[in-house]
């Protein structure tokens, strides 16, 4: 079948084209799955390549996500990455969606056919499937079925053994937020603080830039929610744009300029964008960065 073809790369434009006048995009949960991935793991970034939509064939047979450790034998020293080989392949499910069985059996043949075509050996290779439920059809048919044995190792992260490839299957709600932040709450149900939480997050690693499309998925999956607080349309584009609008904290009789300004400010928006959002005199923001930072 020949060697395999060069990784596929999207973008967040290329994933939100227009569909029919007055019907609502659908959400492109994977581009922010890769994302979130790149982030838990950023610690590694040096030692990592990260192929995402990886085409397996001149066939439409593609990943989710392929990882490969540069060099294979770095440890890396995190949960959901614990059971990593030199070739990590990643199923991702969004938040509606679940691992069926079939999806398994189609991973892991893909597994197979890369060990095959790549003439590496199997076993430097680990399947991990990310979901935002808990998995049970699977894992009893996983136990009963197959006769493998399952752990919950860690919380929200199943680790199946008794293949010779090392399968993981993690239910990203159950997730801990101080362990897995982006993959935590790469969700359709997060509240104001878990929103605030990711906020924060991004301006003190300033990496807005990095993560627009898992920026786009919270803003546009979690809008309902977020935009009760202001009764704000539904056309938000980004993150940012709807924690100005509501200013997350504030309820609706709470909307004058300075109140709105005070709760972006310790979220950590940076004063220009406080400034803009607001329409107040830079001047009478300044001040709210020195109460905060008193504190």
């Amino acid at each position: 079948m020949g060697q395999l073809s060069k990784p596929v790369y999207t973008t967040p434009d290329e994933n939100f084209k227009a569909g029919k006048k007055g019907k609502p995009q659908p959400i492109a949960w994977h581009p922010a799955f890769i994302e979130a991935i790149q982030l838990e793991l950023e610690d590694y970034g040096d030692f990592l390549e990260f192929h995402p939509e990886y085409q397996l064939t001149s066939e439409p047979l593609r990943v989710d996500c392929l990882v490969i450790k540069k060099p294979p034998d770095i440890v890396i020293k995190k949960n959901i990455a614990a059971i990593f080989r030199n070739v990590n392949l990643l199923e991702y499910k969004s938040p509606n969606d679940t691992i069926s069985i079939p999806d398994f059996y189609k991973v892991y043949g893909y597994a197979c056919l890369y060990a095959s075509l790549e003439k590496v050996p199997v076993t430097t290779m680990t399947i991990s499937f990310v979901q935002s439920h808990y998995p049970k059809k699977l894992l009893t048919h996983l136990k009963n079925i197959r006769g493998y044995k399952v752990e919950e190792k860690s919380s929200g992260i199943y680790t199946v053994s008794g293949d010779i490839l090392p399968i993981q299957i993690i239910d990203g709600r159950k997730l801990s937020v101080e362990e897995n932040l982006w993959l935590k709450n790469l969700d359709n149900r997060l509240d104001a603080p878990g929103v605030g939480r990711i906020a924060r997050e991004i301006q003190r690693k300033g990496k807005g830039a990095r993560v627009q499309a898992y920026i786009n998925v919270i803003a546009r999956a979690n809008a309902d929610i977020i935009e009760e607080a202001a009764n704000m349309s539904k056309s938000a584009k980004s993150l940012e744009e709807v924690l100005v609008r509501t200013g997350i904290a504030a309820r609706v009789e709470e909307r004058n300029s300075l109140k709105i300004a005070k709760n972006l400010v310790n979220m950590g928006f940076p004063l220009e964008t406080v400034v803009s959002a607001t329409e107040i005199d830079p001047e009478k923001v300044k001040p709210m960065y020195k109460t905060e930072m008193r504190r």
